[in-house]
């Protein structure tokens, strides 16, 4: 999308009026309430100004515009993939209208369509365990092939994993970030974020350069939540951003799903208390597209579905399938699985190392190992 100066100029006193101190979202969408556009706010008096915001803001304003954002503003909106979309934009998603503090602007890299396409939110932790994961970027590439782009956080863990679920399956997603469009973070997704900005979308409230902090992660997440019709929780402990995504999300009136998990997990203590909360248990697609009312747009059994979409249990030997049936999903150390299926500890351990090999089993920490498909 090309973009000429008047429009950058104009972009610009978006960007500057929420460069000041103490104007938050709501601020902001009070001064817009008052006068109508960022344009009208510089032109307006002080005494205008201060029936709105404090006086301190307000002679923060009344010194006008600092041509410092129209600048660094226009050299970065110079890319075709990058844009800044304000509230008075038509790309603007309706689905954040409907929340009650609405960033005023996105700053954005890659598809802006993506911004108004049916949605949903994957999250939880970011130290999820072999199985979350995969949990996550089936439900993802499952959910993809039912029309609805993937939003998440791009953090380890669950995040990446719903974001590559989504990719693999050719679908859309939306990565909605806590720093500037210009840091990736973490920097182990520099990769992921370059096949989302070629395949989908990344954005941010933040300003360019803004680093990673701690306050901007909670904020970031009623976006996530925001753009979605509902929010799928795959793993979470009891406090985690998670969390605060599903709490924020259910006063957004968005529908909750939670995965549950072993009741010895911490990992799994999260989804539990949201499934006591009301949340939605999900243990297969439906569960998902029929509260949404969403129907079935692809056949997901297709050949290019990724290896955890298709169980292929055909090459699993009977002492392999005892052992697999044996282990169920809670991690088990080496002893007990020798007790429990009458095999030998040399047996055990050659049908162990081939499972792992295959993608069926997971090694842990302690020398325990957990089934994950």
């Amino acid at each position: 999308m090309t973009i000429n100066r008047e429009e950058i100029a104009e972009k610009s006193l978006w960007v500057g009026l929420g460069s000041i101190s103490g104007v938050g979202s709501q601020t902001y969408c009070n001064l817009l309430k008052a006068f109508g556009s960022p344009a009208n706010v510089y032109a307006a008096s002080l005494s205008q100004l201060k029936e709105v915001v404090s006086a301190n803001i307000a002679t923060l304003i009344n010194k006008g515009v600092d041509q410092e954002h129209f600048s660094s503003l226009a050299q970065w909106l110079s890319s075709p993939d990058n844009h800044l979309v304000t509230l008075a934009d038509a790309e603007y998603p309706q689905s954040l209208l409907e929340i009650s503090d609405p960033p005023p602007y996105l700053y954005a890299k890659g598809n802006l369509a993506l911004l108004n396409q049916p949605s949903i939110a994957i999250v939880g932790s970011r130290n999820a365990s072999v199985q979350g994961e995969k949990n996550a970027e089936a439900f993802a590439y499952d959910l993809s092939h039912h029309g609805l782009c993937i939003v998440s956080g791009l953090a380890l863990g669950i995040d990446g994993a719903a974001h590559r679920g989504a990719l693999s399956a050719n679908g859309a997603t939306i990565a909605v970030v806590g720093t500037g469009l210009d840091i990736v973070y973490p920097a182990k997704h520099r990769e992921l974020a370059h096949q989302i900005v070629e395949h989908g979308l990344i954005v941010s409230e933040f300003a360019l350069g803004t680093p990673s902090k701690p306050q901007n992660f909670p904020k970031r997440n009623r976006i996530i939540s925001g753009l979605s019709l509902g929010c799928l929780v795959v793993e979470a402990n009891i406090q985690s951003g998670s969390q605060i995504t599903a709490r924020m999300a259910a006063e957004q009136g968005r529908e909750i799903f939670a995965i549950p998990g072993s009741i010895h997990s911490p990992m799994s203590k999260g989804c539990h208390q949201l499934i006591k909360q009301g949340a939605k248990l999900v243990d297969c697609l439906q569960d998902i597209t029929e509260e949404l009312k969403i129907h079935t747009r692809i056949d997901v059994t297709s050949s290019n579905a990724p290896e955890h979409q298709v169980a292929d249990g055909t090459t699993t030997g009977s002492s392999e399938q005892l052992l697999l049936d044996t282990m169920g999903f809670d991690p088990a150390p080496l002893e007990r699985l020798v007790t429990l299926t009458g095999l030998t500890v040399a047996e055990v351990s050659s049908m162990l190392m081939l499972l792992e090999l295959e993608g069926k089993i997971a090694s842990l920490s302690g020398g325990q190992y957990q089934k994950i498909m």
